[in-house]
């Protein structure tokens, strides 16, 4: 099997050669241990190295500061949160203190087809190799983004006691990701197999807002959103850190293919009980703990994590850090013990 015929089989929870991987998406200031404990020069030529079977592809949204599609929306009314690694949903946002449908056109939304580069979007996809699966990474976090639209509190508030509000904000940020996404998806045409989209839903012990009101404020734009990359093709793999087990199966009903990252140390989220309740009813990527094992345990304490994975989950697991971002707090031979153990 090539990477991308083990990522296709493992999805449809179907026999594979080897267990599938994904390295997850490094950010730039853990690279430089990673080339220098793999004895790379690149992050290419890692991700060769430990036989990944996931290729990444990041959008390219040229929109400064941050060039990123995740911080399209200048919500915040602070003007120190223009990165990703420096956004936050919690600030007080633009829309806090509006409480009139009429009042969402007061707000400059963007225009996708202005910042997102067509040619560079081809350009990237058809530059991975073909055995790959290449995966868009395009998120489309139009829950995340309407919490940050007020502030994450009054957010929820106007959930409750302006509904019409909150459902006019969310709907206008799923419109925007739904004209970039086609772009994006216009642009890659025939060279692309996965898309990653997703919302952060979950704490560590549980949900964050209750299923009914996911169900009827979320829910119809995820399924938009997904219904959308499933028209060109595409295999959907939903994001969403946290305990988020009561949703699996609304996951599941909105035609997510698989779900993302297995947060191991999350309330209800251990690889056992999930195998109990969606055994081949869906897929999943994950299950290596990043908040303590991948962090602070020794190689053979991954090791062993990787092999109870892959007994519980000879197929149906992309085995994968359990949040997609490696930082650098989490020590290259750990990452070398993962990877090691799934290719011995």
């Amino acid at each position: 099997m090539n990477h991308k015929d083990r990522f296709l089989a493992t999805v449809e929870n179907a026999p594979v050669d080897k267990p599938a991987s994904w390295l997850g998406l490094p950010i730039p200031l853990a690279e430089p241990a990673l080339l220098k404990h793999f004895k790379v020069k690149s992050i290419d030529e890692l991700k060769k190295f430990i036989n990944d079977d996931i290729y990444p592809i990041e959008v390219p949204y040229n929109f400064p500061p941050s060039n990123h599609i995740a911080c399209a929306f200048n919500f915040a009314k602070v003007n120190h949160l223009d990165k990703p690694d420096e956004r936050t949903l919690t600030a007080p946002g633009f829309f806090e203190d509006y409480n009139d449908v009429a009042d969402i056109e007061k707000f400059n939304w963007p225009d996708p087809s202005k910042y997102l580069d067509r040619e560079e979007s081809k350009r990237r996809a058809k530059a991975i190799d073909k055995d790959y699966a290449r995966m868009g990474i395009l998120w489309s976090a139009h829950f995340q983004d309407a919490c940050s639209a007020f502030g994450m509190e009054q957010a929820l508030m106007v959930m409750l006691t302006n509904p019409d509000m909150f459902q006019a904000v969310i709907d206008r940020i799923t419109d925007f990701y739904l004209k970039a996404n086609e772009i994006f998806y216009e642009s890659t045409k025939g060279y692309l197999d996965a898309v990653l989209i997703g919302n952060d839903f979950g704490s560590q012990t549980g949900l964050m807002v209750d299923p009914a009101m996911l169900s009827e404020f979320v829910f119809t734009g995820t399924k938009k959103l997904i219904d959308q990359a499933k028209s060109y093709g595409l295999k959907v793999m939903h994001h969403s850190c946290g305990s988020i087990f009561p949703i699996i199966d609304d996951l599941i009903n909105l035609g997510a293919d698989i779900i993302h990252p297995i947060q191991a140390l999350a309330e209800g989220m251990d690889a056992p009980n999930l195998k109990k309740h969606f055994d081949k009813k869906v897929c999943f990527c994950g299950g290596v703990d990043a908040q303590y094992l991948l962090v602070s345990g020794a190689p053979d304490m991954v090791s062993r994590k990787v092999k109870e994975l892959v007994e519980l989950f000879p197929t149906g697991l992309i085995v994968s850090p359990s949040h997609e971002a490696i930082l650098p707090d989490i020590p290259p031979a750990n990452i070398e013990a993962l990877f090691g153990t799934l290719n011995r």
